[in-house]
């Protein structure tokens, strides 16, 4: 009876089961009886045979001596009930079990970790703040949960690296490297006294006006830094007046540059009055921002009090007429700048007009005026040339990209007769043709000032070249010419390659795009041939020239023992491997006779 009572804690179905498993369907294994199984699997592991030879074992025991005669009588005995084994032979097999139990449930847990997905964290869990920095050198890499460790490891050595840097050069550039505002605080502590970094570059880091803050208090201590380059920052108005606070009274950065860093009107104001307090900056950079009429007016405002700024950067603004209307009031009581930049802010014939009166009546010198891509026509044009007469400061002038045409062309050079300051001259891109050339051309013969003319995407022909060509081949002082996108064909080659053959002052030639194929190439060679003194560079992209006006111009080079090119660009044109290797052996014959460099582009 013991031993029935106790094989009662697993029900006989289980038993049964073992003794009979093909009778059982899979519905078994639903019931309870499915946790019986689990506990008495492990006496029936070698088999049917196996539980059938305990089973007689324990008979045995019970009964005394096995007799021959009755042991078919017990075998079926054995069959029709439930076997009664002893408790201690019970023992010895349920304690295997439990240890399989045990086993198996720690293996399921196991496995449940490893390939069950992971339960999504509350609300609350997900809000808990992070501890530490996250580090982020390259875009996103703090994002990737499985290497968050690493790159905080790898980001950190880095920053460290970035640190040394600081300490150990005079100019440091780390654009580009995404550290953010984090590491921005990181690297800041490395300013603070730091006596060695005079130029920093931090553009295009992903630092907003979080991490502007970071130079509170550090750019007030340390005197030595003098260039600070935040470009590329989403910093804002925000991080524009929080940087303002901090250089109102700094006596050590003298460049600042902001360009494209989404500055407002707001921005610009608090510029303008930080520039009222400051007297150390030299040069402000503002590009390709936001910043419209009201913002231009701060900064106006700031110019009547400022006596230090000699360099201001507004390209790619809002201004409008309205904006530099404004500034010319404040340019009107200023006479520290001396460079002003307000390329493609739209403020066409009336804001030059109004801008070129201020300029008119201060007392400054300025030597840089760029209004180019500003929708100035010939209107425009004739304000500035009245300018440019009076004007004895001004040696840079950028007209570049707008609509004067011939006629406004002719009043530029009607100025520049009586001017004999200006050294560079833009003019690209202002629809001008042979007229309007010819003119600039006759000023040429008496004027020996200019020696930088840019005169590129003007359609002068092959009628504008000949004017110019026969005026350069012996006068003038122009030693940068830029004929890009002029429509010059073979013929205006031709012109020029005469010329050359002249002209003892041209160091530079840009001749790109004008459709001067083979033959142009030709007639080039040919002058290549000539010893020159002065010609360095010559620049022929974009014009359809083939491996026929490659071998004659590498051969010119060959035949030419004392060349003094340095700079051959035949990119973006017809040239195959016969062409480019031509050009290439040239090259090498001009190192074995001269020792010089040529630099060979195709």
């Amino acid at each position: 009876m013991d031993s029935l009572s106790t094989l009662s804690l697993c029900s006989h179905t289980t038993v049964n089961f073992e003794f009979n498993r093909r009778k059982i369907g899979l519905k078994s294994l639903n019931s309870s009886s499915s946790y019986c199984l689990l506990y008495i699997s492990p006496i029936c592991i070698g088999g049917r045979r196996k539980c059938l030879r305990m089973i007689r074992a324990a008979s045995s025991s019970t009964s005394g001596p096995r007799r021959s005669t009755n042991s078919r009588r017990v075998y079926k005995e054995s069959q029709a009930q439930t076997p009664a084994i002893p408790v201690d032979q019970i023992a010895s097999l349920v304690v295997p079990a439990g240890a399989f139990v045990v086993v198996s449930f720690v293996l399921w847990k196991l496995v449940e970790k490893v390939l069950l997905p992971k339960q999504a964290k509350t609300t609350s869990e997900e809000s808990k703040p992070t501890q530490g920095l996250k580090w982020s050198i390259a875009a996103g890499t703090n994002l990737l949960p499985g290497f968050g460790a690493k790159v905080e490891r790898e980001a950190k050595l880095r920053l460290n690296d970035f640190a040394k840097e600081l300490r150990s050069f005079s100019i440091v550039d780390m654009s580009g490297r995404n550290f953010g505002d984090e590491g921005l605080f990181f690297l800041a502590e490395s300013l603070a006294y730091n006596q060695t970094a005079e130029e920093v570059n931090f553009a295009a880091n992903g630092i907003t006006a979080v991490g502007v803050k970071s130079f509170d208090g550090i750019l007030q201590s340390n005197i030595a830094l003098k260039t600070l380059n935040l470009s590329g920052n989403d910093i804002g108005d925000e991080g524009a007046k929080c940087l303002c606070d901090i250089l109102a009274n700094n006596s050590g950065i003298q460049k600042l540059q902001l360009n494209s860093t989404g500055l407002g009107d707001e921005g610009a104001k608090a510029i303008g009055e930080m520039l009222k307090k400051n007297s150390t900056l030299r040069v402000l950079e503002l590009n390709n921002n936001l910043i419209d009429y009201s913002g231009f007016s701060g900064l106006a405002g700031s110019l009547l009090e400022n006596k230090t700024l000699q360099s201001l950067h507004l390209n790619g603004n809002y201004g409008g007429a309205l904006g530099a209307a404004a500034l010319a009031k404040g340019l009107e009581g200023n006479k520290a700048l001396r460079e002003l930049y307000l390329q493609g802010n739209s403020i066409g014939d009336e804001g030059v007009r109004a801008l070129i009166s201020g300029l008119s009546l201060r007392k400054g010198k300025l030597v840089l005026l760029d209004i180019a891509n500003n929708s100035v026509t010939a209107r425009g044009a004739f304000h500035v040339a009245e300018f440019v007469k009076k004007s004895k400061s001004l040696l840079w002038l950028n007209l570049y990209m707008n609509d004067i045409k011939d006629e406004g062309a002719e009043m530029i050079a009607e100025a520049l007769k009586e001017n004999r300051s200006i050294t560079n001259i833009d003019l690209g891109g202002n629809d001008i043709h042979a007229k309007g050339i010819s003119a600039i051309a006759e000023v040429l013969k008496d004027n020996s000032v200019i020696t930088s003319l840019e005169l590129g995407y003007n359609p002068i022909g092959p009628e504008g070249a000949m004017a110019l060509a026969e005026v350069l081949k012996f006068h003038g002082n122009v030693k940068d010419l830029m004929l890009g996108w002029c429509q010059l064909g073979a013929k205006g080659a031709e012109y020029f390659a005469d010329m050359l053959k002249y002209n003892g002052t041209i160091s530079t030639v840009d001749l790109r795009a004008n459709g001067l194929r083979d033959e142009g190439a030709i007639c080039l060679a040919r002058s290549l041939k000539v010893v020159n003194e002065s010609l360095t560079t010559l620049n022929l992209g974009f014009n359809e020239i083939r491996d026929e006006g490659a071998f004659a111009i590498a051969q010119a080079l060959k035949a030419n023992e004392d060349v003094r090119l340095t700079s051959l660009n035949l990119a973006s044109n017809f040239l195959t491997k016969l062409g480019q290797t031509a050009l290439t052996d040239a090259r090498d014959h001009v190192f074995e006779m001269t020792e010089k460099e040529l630099a060979v582009m195709f």
